[in-house]
């Protein structure tokens, strides 16, 4: 089985260390066309607290995803953490990164503006995702590759289990991986010759009129999609014509999502749902607060008989977060994202308790870089570690155009990524013009 940690060790001799980490708050115009628009967010600029890690002749790039206003509190943070990476050896951090991981989440008075939650971790996210966007480079892989050719026991090592082992173990998470082992191989080559099934959230963005929703949801129907996912939340008229519009176009074979995007209360959702229960979704994404489990908890149960699932977790903010919807029986589609948390290592975590609880990883992906990401992800999952073969993975159309790496999906699947690294990197030429306030889009917009 793999070594992958002893060959890391014959190409650095322990002198390759953090030279530097470079934080940028950049900023792209989308509520300009109302790209990104739902219940509780009119009008999201798609951002990226940026980081970009130079150690030796290795660079690795890293991002974690906001909505605008707000990117230069995680910049700060980000700032506050480089104490604790710069001059850090790559062996030290790649060879024990559960360790480094805690360090930086641990910080005795940073953890303060925490623990493991809000602008702190989102900048902790920024980093860890810059050394394994580094890390895949260095080993000439891209992320999923990386990953999946690593032993039960090396997967294990990436993870922090505290708080965690009341419900998966180290030694239940490597047996669950083992189980796995012998079918990588074939999995692995499926994914090469299918591809990952997607579901777009593009065409039903809540800010568009009635006419953009039937020409995209048509547009993306013949270019192969067969899941489409609708933002609902606002008013529940409004929602019903809307559903019935996405429905007449995209028919009844397909599956169709919705996303309130935390609008409801607990009650209003359950309400709420049994009138839209009749365009057969099949899941209802974050109907409540993101932090309330037993309302969430009490939706599900409520939508079971009507076949309608909980999908949350884009803004669950951390592992144990997760591992109480789990228990809860709160959540029946787990939507990790790839900066919401602390970066790869927290993911993992969470995908090892979703195996367990046999619920579906279907990740979020509505944000700029974040299809590039989370796909990565889901293909680890899919390799070495899903107990279901339910996985999706959202897609959204936007900016993929700035990314060094971008995402190919073809026929509604994504195709597996072939470059080294994380596909985290910015485009230089994006990254000057959309670096806030100073880029030069935003020196001229912001003078208008």
């Amino acid at each position: 089985m793999s070594q992958i940690f002893q060959a890391l060790r014959s190409k650095l001799d322990g002198s390759v260390f953090i030279d530097s980490v470079e934080p940028y708050d950049i900023r792209f115009p989308t509520s300009l066309g109302a790209h990104g628009s739902d219940a509780m967010h009119s009008d999201p600029d798609y951002s990226a607290a940026y980081v970009i890690i130079k150690a030796g002749q290795w660079t690795g790039h890293g991002f974690s995803f906001t909505l605008g206003r707000g990117t230069q509190v995680v910049v700060e943070g980000i700032k506050a953490l480089v104490p604790l990476v710069k001059g850090v050896s790559l062996l030290e951090i790649f060879c024990d990164f559960a360790s480094f991981w805690r360090k930086i989440t641990s910080e005795s008075q940073l953890r303060w503006l925490g623990p493991e939650t809000g602008a702190i971790h989102l900048a902790v996210a920024a980093i860890v995702n810059g050394l394994w966007d580094l890390w895949g480079k260095l080993e000439k892989k891209p992320l999923w590759k990386l990953l999946s050719d690593m032993s039960p026991e090396e997967i294990v090592s990436l993870v922090d289990f505290r708080y965690l082992s009341n419900v998966i173990t180290k030694e239940e998470a490597i047996s669950l991986l083992q189980g796995k082992v012998s079918g990588r191989v074939e999995r692995e080559k499926q994914l090469q010759l299918s591809g990952f099934p997607a579901y777009t959230t593009s065409a039903a963005w809540l800010g568009y009129s009635e006419q953009q929703l039937k020409t995209l949801c048509g547009a993306a129907l013949q270019t192969g999609f067969k899941s489409f996912k609708i933002k609902v939340g606002q008013d529940l008229a409004d929602d019903l014509k809307r559903c019935q519009i996405v429905r007449d176009v995209i028919g009844w074979d397909c599956d169709l999502m919705m996303d309130a995007n935390q609008r409801w209360e607990v009650d209003e959702a359950i309400h709420n749902m049994r009138q839209l229960a009749q365009f057969k979704p099949m899941w209802i994404e974050e109907p409540t607060s993101p932090d309330d489990i037993m309302g969430n908890a009490k939706i599900a149960k409520e939508l079971r008989p009507l076949s309608i699932g909980v999908a949350s977790g884009e803004s669950c903010n951390n592992r144990v977060m997760f591992k109480q919807f789990l228990q809860a029986g709160a959540m029946q589609y787990c939507q990790i994202d790839a900066t919401r948390v602390g970066g790869v290592n927290e993911n993992i975590a969470i995908i090892l308790m979703a195996a367990k609880f046999g619920v579906p990883v279907c990740p979020h992906a509505g944000g700029v870089g974040l299809c590039e990401l989370v796909q990565h992800l889901a293909m680890f999952n899919h390799i070495c570690v899903a107990s279901s073969n339910q996985q999706i993975i959202e897609y959204v159309e936007h900016l993929h155009e700035h990314m060094v790496d971008p995402v190919t999906v073809s026929n509604g699947k994504y195709i597996l990524p072939s470059n080294p690294g994380y596909s985290c990197e910015i485009k230089d030429e994006s990254r000057h013009k959309y670096n806030y306030p100073n880029g030069s889009f935003w020196n001229t917009f912001l003078k208008q």
